[in-house]
């Protein structure tokens, strides 16, 4: 029987992506899945499906910023409770960064994402998305030859490319915003969940044991 399968579509300017990593990065339910992090461009996801960006949503600021700080010390992620100054801002070149992490270090993507997003929902500071900032991360968790590799490839055509194919395997999947989750169960049944909100269905369908976490006693 095949182990449960959860590919995970994220972008670094998605707080409730933020959370989605964390979770399964560290949760105890889902140490048995099978998990691929894919980078997106949520910007580009919206358009995708013509779907209104949250913050054109009159009063979605303030609900997005009750529901972040609840669902972040629910599953115990380190969050800013001030929403960080300059958001939003543009991901595009840090998702490229990724894009092109997965292709030449990919045992590096899970950890250097999750160091991104600890920059910028954790420390509060945007600037993590500017080229000067996260190459400085790539070197300190690869070597300056991936670094410097990375940050030739940045601006090429081809790398641009990247996070825009990803972006169109998770609209082709169902996604119509972050942070999806296209799920595969033991038996090979397919399933797409939306939002930190349905961590508790996902968890059921993929059959896992949510007793190892107390942050889904909310979710049951």
């Amino acid at each position: 029987m095949a182990s449960p399968r959860i590919t995970f579509y994220y972008d670094i300017g998605s707080p409730f992506s933020y959370i989605g990593l964390y979770v399964l990065k560290n949760s105890p339910v889902f140490s048995k899945c099978q998990i691929d992090y894919v980078p997106v461009l949520l910007r580009d996801l919206f358009q995708k499906c013509q779907n209104t960006p949250p913050l054109a949503v009159k009063n979605k600021l303030q609900w997005i910023q009750r529901e972040r700080l609840y669902w972040s010390h629910r599953f115990g992620v380190p969050v800013t409770e001030a929403v960080p100054e300059g958001f939003p801002t543009s991901t595009i070149d840090i998702q490229t960064a990724l894009c092109l992490i997965d292709e030449e270090v990919p045992e590096k993507l899970l950890e250097i994402s999750a160091r991104f997003y600890h920059v910028f929902w954790a420390e509060g500071d945007t600037k993590i998305t500017t080229p000067e900032r996260f190459l400085a991360v790539i070197e300190n968790e690869t070597t300056p030859e991936i670094r410097n590799h990375i940050k030739d490839k940045l601006a090429s055509p081809d790398a641009k490319e990247l996070p825009l194919n990803n972006t169109q395997r998770a609209f082709d999947s169902g996604a119509f915003g972050l942070p999806w989750f296209e799920c595969a169960n033991a038996e090979g049944s397919k399933e797409g969940f939306w939002g930190i909100d349905h961590l508790g269905r996902m968890a059921d369908f993929l059959q896992l044991d949510t007793s190892l976490d107390r942050g889904f006693r909310v979710l049951m």
